[in-house]
């Protein structure tokens, strides 16, 4: 979910001739089971049996953005390689909420094109990621406070009403607090997806959540290709995640 961001400041930094990335100390990853996400970025599919044998068992794929032809042109590569190559897997939706581009349009968007679910234990809820866009002045898309909650309230239920689930939230502390004025809304029914890096545990989660299911610890490509998350929970647990329920 980073690569955009990545890109930009990669971009920043080549043009004033600084160094972006200084050497830091790699984080040990934390317990749980591992996984990645992936977008267009990241081409072809052939890394994912190295994926599955280095430990990898989940991962989620960019589908689409915003509601328009920003659709991964890897999607499909990279969604049927991950689930042949053993992973439970799932798509992700990066979210460019505005009045205009409603939630409930965006949730259809992104299940006409990948965003789905089905019952298969193999197959996560579809996630939206809720988050500011690189260089945009207003991270928060001008929807700040209850504008912003009905707009994730309007794709939650409409993705709902579509696949049975609710989606998975991906997001930032910091974002959430301030983007929701705080909105508890969502905690007691979408699983949350936390962003934080280079700390050894999470320092805090978003208002409504006690806890999180999924963890982004790293945005360095290592061990896997993308991001990389952990499942909070063992093993089991992703799959009755998977499931919805009991398999």
């Amino acid at each position: 979910m980073r690569s955009i961001r990545r890109l930009h400041a990669a971009l920043v930094a080549l043009a004033a001739g600084v160094t972006l990335f200084p050497a830091v100390p790699a984080l040990a990853a934390p317990a749980g089971p591992p996984g990645l996400d992936v977008s267009g970025w990241q081409s072809g599919d052939n890394f994912w049996p190295r994926v599955f044998q280095q430990g990898g068992r989940f991962a989620y794929v960019k589908a689409t953005e915003g509601l328009s032809s920003r659709t991964n042109p890897n999607f499909a590569r990279q969604y049927n390689g991950a689930y042949q190559a053993g992973l439970i897997r799932g798509a992700y939706h990066f979210a460019i909420p505005s009045p205009t581009s409603g939630g409930a349009r965006q949730a259809d968007f992104f299940v006409d094109h990948g965003g789905g679910w089905s019952r298969d234990g193999r197959t996560l809820p579809g996630a939206v990621d809720l988050e500011g866009y690189p260089g945009r002045p207003d991270q928060c898309y001008g929807m700040r406070g209850t504008p912003m909650v009905n707009w994730i309230r309007d794709f939650s239920n409409r993705y709902q009403a579509r696949t049975g689930r609710r989606p998975v939230i991906y997001t930032r502390t910091n974002w959430w607090n301030t983007c929701t004025g705080r909105s508890t809304a969502f905690g007691s029914t979408s699983p949350l997806w936390l962003a934080e890096f280079g700390v050894r545990k999470p320092s805090s989660v978003p208002a409504g959540w006690s806890t999180y299911s999924f963890w982004q610890w790293s945005d360095k490509q290592t061990p896997f290709p993308g991001d990389q998350d952990v499942w909070n929970g063992p093993a089991d647990r992703l799959r009755v995640m998977a499931c919805g329920g009991p398999c």
